[in-house]
């Protein structure tokens, strides 16, 4: 999995160092490319609907310490959401997606969550910041535009999320 492409909750990370790598980016492919596509994605209610199975199973895979592993599946399970108007309550249902925003790892698991979102095309680029996703495509590439949408699509509608 890779960080590197994610500029929302890190330390070295804003919205104006996200947009500067973009520019960036797209400056210097425009220096050897008549154009460049730039395909913007925002993944409607991302932290609503990451499955807690799967962001469980990519975080088993990072080397993190059995405990805290142990206490990330303590973390998710067990959770519930019952819904109270004029009085009347309705029943209690599991909760089996959802990062918890404002909790203290809520954005840290969303960003491990997108991080195994790459391009097919080596040389096509992909900015995140929270749930924006940029796709850069020098014209050299463009032909790749429909492989790199579907391959995002595949990827998203595992973790059933809507583009």
């Amino acid at each position: 999995m890779s960080y590197t492409d994610q500029y929302a909750f890190r330390p070295t990370g804003s919205t104006i160092a996200a947009v500067a790598a973009i520019l960036q980016s797209v400056t210097e492919l425009l220096s050897c490319n008549p154009y460049v596509v730039v395909i913007a994605l925002d993944f409607t209610k991302a932290f609503d609907t990451v499955r807690h199975s799967t962001l469980l199973h990519k975080m088993a895979s990072m080397d993190i310490p059995d405990e805290v592993y142990n206490w990330l599946v303590d973390f998710y399970a067990g959770r519930s959401h019952s819904t109270r108007f004029n009085g009347i309550s309705s029943e209690q249902l599991d909760i089996s997606a959802s990062i918890i925003q404002g909790s203290a790892i809520g954005a840290a698991a969303y960003v491990v969550n997108a991080a195994d979102l790459t391009t097919v095309t080596a040389s096509n680029l992909i900015f995140k910041y929270a749930d924006d996703t940029y796709v850069v495509i020098p014209a050299s590439n463009v032909s790749s535009r429909a492989a790199e949408l579907d391959h995002v699509e595949k990827l998203i509608s595992g973790q059933n999320v809507t583009i």
